[in-house]
């Protein structure tokens, strides 16, 4: 008797979409209810990353959990089950709601992937530009078009978790524009205004793929970004340091001297999340007080 085979036909006969991935997030089976709930076959999500999925599952906050903490990933890392409500993108374009639960895989007492459970909580179609708009306000600055403080947090968390399962180094970048009161004061908070939406133009520029640096308040930004040894944060430093100077910073034609102080903190064993920005603003602020327009690091 094939038990294996057994399973896999109860498992494809139930209402609920199941599906498994391993600890890279790939996902290794699809049911028949998960192509139904969804519109995408096995044939187009099987051996897929979560991620590269076009699922894009989002959360009632609008935050997208494929690039973030999502239930799966969390699962992967400490073994806990979760249930969460999330909108998942059909193939067809638009979102529906569904109510899902991830449940580790063991092998031995070793985790070696997870299994999410889902189906719909009401049968409500939503328009997926609407939802996507919704969750561009929700997670990005309105001024700069940037992450905002609510997607770093989460990002960080993210992140974080990574570290812990999987040992992938990343530097917090806490930086601060120079002297910035003075812009308002002197020129008026439009100056202001514009010289924050230049810096962003900047940081669009230099963030890579697998980075996101956002503004965190006022003139402070954030950067999470991935690194293999610590001279990467050091030429990362650098490097986001040499881009502010060059730029020709502006004002209705008139120049701008713009200069940032920077703190760069390399994740370590007994960092928090909160820990590790902590130790990035410290550094920063250190530099500030030395003279300003400078690099630190830990």
């Amino acid at each position: 008797m094939n038990t294996e085979l057994i399973y896999r036909t109860m498992v494809d006969y139930i209402n609920d979409g199941v599906y498994f991935v391993d600890l890279d997030r790939r996902i290794h089976f699809w049911n028949t209810a998960a192509e139904e709930i969804t519109g995408y076959s096995a044939d187009e999500i099987i051996g897929k990353c979560c991620q590269d999925s076009n699922l894009n599952h989002i959360d009632a906050e609008g935050r997208p959990l494929c690039e973030l903490l999502c239930p799966l990933f969390s699962t992967n890392v400490d073994g806990q089950v979760r249930a969460a409500n999330v909108y998942v993108r059909h193939k067809n374009g638009y979102r529906v709601p569904i109510h899902v639960k991830t449940f580790p895989v063991m092998e031995g007492e070793k985790i070696i992937g997870s299994i999410e459970v889902f189906n719909l909580t009401n049968h409500t179609k939503y328009n997926d530009n609407l939802v996507e708009s919704l969750s561009e306000i929700s997670m990005h600055d309105s001024l700069t078009r940037l992450p905002n403080r609510r997607y770093l947090q989460s990002f960080l968390e993210y992140k974080f978790h990574e570290y812990i399962r999987y040992d992938r180094l990343f530097t917090v970048l806490f930086a601060d524009i120079d002297d910035f009161r003075d812009f308002n004061n002197h020129y008026g908070h439009e100056a202001g205004d514009e010289v924050l939406k230049q810096m962003a133009e900047l940081i669009h520029r230099f963030a890579r793929q697998e980075d996101l640096i956002g503004r965190w308040s006022g003139d402070e930004f954030i950067g999470i970004c991935a690194i293999n040894n610590e001279e990467e944060m050091h030429e990362l430093g650098e490097k986001f340091q040499q881009m502010v100077a060059e730029r020709e910073f502006t004002y209705n034609g008139q120049p701008l001297t713009v200069t940032v102080s920077l703190g760069l903190a390399v994740i370590k064993k007994q960092d928090s999340p909160e820990e590790i920005v902590r130790r990035a603003d410290r550094l920063m602020y250190e530099g500030k007080q030395a003279g300003k327009n400078s690099v630190r690091y830990d």
